[in-house]
């Protein structure tokens, strides 16, 4: 997986069977003993993600970092409750910080999956 390090994520509504446009999603980065950092805060496009990669340009290093999606928001704003999951956080670690770490949610007002993409 070469090239720049990069952090992307995409969103899909398993219960809609479209995108989450316009879920809120953060990106944090967690140390050790330490406060988290956020590093940015974005909403998901029409397509499902974002417009730009959450970390890129060379700004990625190694450690933990942790997504959060706002799906609670979501749901209410689309009429679909009751849910389970308010805040869905996602954390992993970059061991490489010159690989692409894409990080998809499937999402539906009673759970959730994800997994590594590409």
């Amino acid at each position: 997986m070469g090239g720049p390090g990069r952090i992307t994520t995409h969103v899909l509504s398993i219960s809609e069977g479209k995108p989450a446009m316009g879920m809120k999603v953060q990106l944090w980065k967690r140390e050790t003993d330490a406060t988290p950092i956020l590093l940015k805060e974005d909403r998901i496009n029409a397509d499902g993600r974002l417009d730009e990669p959450l970390l890129a340009g060379g700004l990625l290093t190694v450690g933990i970092y942790e997504l959060v999606f706002n799906a609670g928001e979501y749901f209410k704003e689309h009429g679909l409750t009751p849910l389970l999951f308010d805040f869905i956080p996602i954390r992993f670690e970059v061991s490489d910080a010159q690989s692409h770490y894409h990080v998809p949610l499937l999402v539906a007002p009673g759970g959730y999956s994800t997994y590594r993409g590409s």
